[in-house]
């Protein structure tokens, strides 16, 4: 009996071990079905690195001037100025076949840059000069001051003139009709119309009178907001102008510590004019760059390599501070370093937009990619370019191209969107996945992203999708 009840209890225990054998070869079973299933749903994932490599892009960085024969590989933008002299010789008649030849518009032009516009009334010179037509003295009698002070000799039109502010709007309009539509070729205007080289301030101790208080001061400000729809309007302090519209700010003078802890002030908190004594003529503006571009130029007053050399980190946190987007015509330069300065500087304009991660989940007969784009830069685009997602064969060549739903104006530093798109595809092909952000001058892919190993494409190959011959992708 006891040997009896022996084997009877071994084969129930062996019953039981063949029980859990299967139920562990069904468990794992089940739980390769979900692991395959949850991988089909999720998709593939892709990272990406942030790179720290300085690069240009368009719309920002250094703007040396347009009339320059040979420019570096980083600038996308130019910088013109023309006094109304040079632009209006003649009443009525414009100068501009010579303006667009000697800043050489057409080959900018074919080159996808674009340009930063400064039209000048009063620019000081070595020699006793007018920037002003010689035709105004013929109809107005008080047209201004001459001077000759230790900024130059030139002469300081009577802005206060009704005739002459006219006849200056009427300028601004001829520009406007001849380049503000042109493809978005001006990008932005640094407003130039008042003081000595367009900076909004006079030698009044030499005789000069002063600029014109907040009235006047609008009619060298409205002419170019209809003039130039599409481009971006600064102005050299943050006045309260009265007007509708976002305005950037820029700054001559980056670099000298003084005047730029003041002007980055006069954003923060607003202040008075000392240029007509108005207490409240300049506005707190701290928020300006997120609509606008602020800009300028590196000050005359210290040498590059004491701006780029002991300087460096001091000029890097004004850049900072101001959510700088472009600096020029005074422009960085190579100090014998190798371009590190110019390259740190540059580093620290503008947006640097790159993906961060990307995922792509296979259906049957459509494929789903979701990426998130960030900026990690120090401002954002200003324009909402086209922002496209390729579905590419596998040799590259584009079978299909979806414009996602982006506005890269509105994605400020430290900001990150996400964006997707769906193709039509076949298991049994296999293709690539790229990125571009179009210009509208070129409608080609022009931007450069900020990804480790990507930094010299504007069209990189982020993933590929194999043929689905495991149900996976890689």
């Amino acid at each position: 009996m006891a040997r009896r009840r022996e084997k009877k209890s071994w084969s129930s225990r062996k019953k039981k071990l063949w029980l859990v054998i299967c139920l562990i070869i069904i468990t794992s079973g089940l739980y390769a079905i979900f692991v395959y299933l949850n991988t089909r749903n999720t998709g593939t994932k892709f990272e990406y690195t942030l790179s720290d490599k300085s690069f240009g892009n368009p719309l920002m960085g250094y703007v040396p001037s347009a009339e320059e024969k040979t420019v570096s590989e980083d600038v996308h933008l130019v910088y013109v100025d023309i006094t109304w002299k040079e632009l209006e010789p003649k009443k009525g008649h414009y100068n501009w076949e010579t303006i667009e030849e000697s800043n050489q518009f057409k080959r900018w032009k074919k080159e996808g840059k674009q340009v930063v516009l400064r039209f000048l009334l009063d620019y000081p010179g070595k020699s006793s000069h007018k920037d002003i037509p010689d035709w105004l003295g013929n109809e107005i009698s008080d047209l201004g001051d001459a001077y000759s002070t230790s900024y130059g000799k030139g002469f300081s039109p009577n802005y206060q003139n009704k005739l002459l502010r006219k006849y200056y709007k009427d300028a601004v309009t001829a520009m406007g009709q001849r380049w503000g539509n042109d493809d978005d070729f001006i990008a932005y205007i640094e407003l130039g119309g008042l003081g000595h080289w367009g900076e909004w301030h006079v030698h009044s101790d030499a005789g000069i009178r002063q600029l014109p208080r907040k009235e006047v001061r609008k009619d060298y400000i409205a002419p170019f907001q209809p003039a130039f729809p599409k481009a971006k309007i600064l102005m050299r302090r943050p006045f309260d102008t009265g007007l509708e519209g976002d305005f950037g700010i820029y700054n001559d003078v980056f670099g000298d510590k003084s005047a730029t802890k003041t002007w980055l002030n006069w954003i923060q908190n607003g202040g008075s004019y000392d240029q007509t004594q108005e207490q409240a003529a300049l506005k707190a503006m701290p928020k300006a760059w997120e609509k606008a571009p602020i800009g300028g130029e590196l000050t005359s007053s210290q040498s590059m390599s004491t701006l780029l050399g002991n300087n460096l980190d001091e000029l890097t946190d004004e850049a900072k501070a101001a959510h700088l987007t472009f600096l020029g015509p005074k422009v960085a330069e190579d100090i014998g370093d190798g371009q590190a300065a110019y390259k740190e500087l540059l580093k620290n304009m503008g947006y640097r937009l790159w993906v961060s991660g990307l995922r792509i989940s296979k259906g049957e007969s459509k494929v789903e990619i979701t990426l998130n784009l960030e900026n990690s830069g120090v401002a954002p685009l200003y324009g909402d370019w086209p922002v496209v997602l390729y579905l590419c064969n596998a040799n590259g060549k584009v079978l299909q191209a979806q414009q996602l739903d982006c506005r890269l104006s509105e994605l400020l530093p430290d900001q990150t969107t996400e964006l997707m798109a769906s193709f039509a595809y076949s298991k049994d092909q296999n293709y690539q996945v790229k990125l571009g952000i179009l210009s509208p001058m070129t409608q080609e892919p022009s931007v450069h992203f900020a990804m480790k190993g990507f930094e010299g494409e504007v069209m990189p190959k982020l993933a590929t999708i194999q043929k689905d011959q495991k149900g996976t992708d890689k």
